[in-house]
């Protein structure tokens, strides 16, 4: 059995929430496995699981949007504090336990000490779609593309195996990348899907889009059951929740349709349930500009990068042509990640140790 260190990037819920799955099952396999990430991340498996906490990067928005000179400052502010976690990761996570293999899904740290330690890297995310991946970009777009590239190198810079979870399955550009169905956590595979004439359509905005839900007050004849405000009350055709992972879960699967950032964790979960889906990307946030792009590139849905009435009428009018869509929709197997992840790892990891010894 091999001794891995599984580095989570602690930005939203997505990446704990995949992570869960693999050290469920990495676990279960014999593996010993030290788990490193930080802010939501650490929160969400640090009760389960033998987390180490370190200091990590966040990104700051302001109205929807990317803003550059809060994320700059925000993340200086933690440098001197990242530095000593650094120190102590090193000691902790490398010198005592010395690991096998280092698994990072978006962490930076672990990736850069398992290049330091000569130590075998498998990263396994859908960051790396941006890579590894070939798609269709906009020329509007290219720019953020390869700026987006180079900040995937800068955090992670030489995985030698890449496991990379995407909706939408391009061409690699190189044979130590593979490409698998989104990792769903088990509370949504278990989930009966509905959707009633009177049921409403799930909105969710984790930053506040107060201009959005305006625009929804334009169609008092539909529902619209808003979560990220963290408030209880109806306010005309809005219906706030406060957050509960059970609500939130129930309220997405008897949706008709979903609107939200183009998020990946939520955008492949409404899709796995078959829920048409309105992306509005954040703005500079490339990775989910393309999600949106390759969601209407399926028919699963629609893409606005400007929203308006107009646009959001669209969407509705053509729900019934996105849900012929989505029947056709193929979740994938579940197991092919797992099952990728016990041969690299198999005998001590000897498979991506000698994919190392290769690269």
């Amino acid at each position: 059995m091999a001794r891995i260190v599984y580095g989570v990037s602690g930005e939203g819920s997505g990446h704990s929430s995949r992570a869960r799955e693999m050290l469920t099952h990495l676990l279960g396999r014999g593996h010993t496995v030290k788990v490193v990430s930080y802010d939501r991340g650490y929160r969400n498996l640090e009760g389960d699981f033998d987390v180490f906490e370190t200091e990590g990067l966040s990104i700051a928005t302001v109205d929807n949007k990317v803003s550059v000179v809060r994320t700059f400052t925000e993340n200086l502010a933690k440098l001197s504090e990242g530095i000593k976690k650094l120190r102590e990761l090193r000691h902790v996570a490398f010198k005592d336990f010395e690991p096998d293999a280092v698994i990072t899904d978006f962490e930076p740290m672990t990736a850069y000490l398992a290049d330091h330690y000569d130590v075998p890297l498998i990263s396994l995310d859908n960051q790396h779609r941006m890579r590894y991946m070939r798609y269709e970009c906009p020329p509007e777009l290219r720019t953020d593309a390869r700026t987006t590239e180079t900040v995937i190198r800068l955090m992670v810079p030489r995985p030698d195996a890449s496991l990379v979870t995407t909706f939408w399955f391009g061409e690699t550009k190189n044979e130590r990348t593979f490409l698998f169905p989104p990792i769903l956590r088990q509370e949504v595979r278990q989930l009966e899907p509905t959707a009633g004439a009177a049921a409403g359509i799930l909105v969710y905005f984790t930053k506040g889009n107060d201009p959005v839900l305006e625009l929804l007050r334009a169609f008092p004849r539909e529902r619209f059951v808003v979560y990220g405000y963290d408030k209880s009350e109806e306010d005309g055709n809005l219906v706030f929740r406060p957050f509960s992972r059970e609500g939130f879960l129930a309220d997405l699967a008897r949706a008709r349709a979903v609107i939200a950032t183009a998020g990946f964790t939520l955008m492949t979960e409404s899709l796995f349930l078959r829920k048409p889906y309105l992306a509005l990307p954040m703005a500079g946030q490339f990775e989910q500009e393309l999600n949106g792009l390759l969601l209407a590139a399926g028919g699963w849905g629609k893409n606005v990068r400007n929203p308006g009435v107009e646009a959001i009428g669209d969407f509705l009018y053509r729900l019934p042509e996105y849900r012929a869509r989505l029947d056709e929709y193929d979740a994938g197997d579940p197991a092919a990640i797992t099952g990728k992840l016990d041969e690299l790892l198999a005998a001590d990891g000897q498979r991506v140790k000698a994919m190392k010894r290769e690269h």
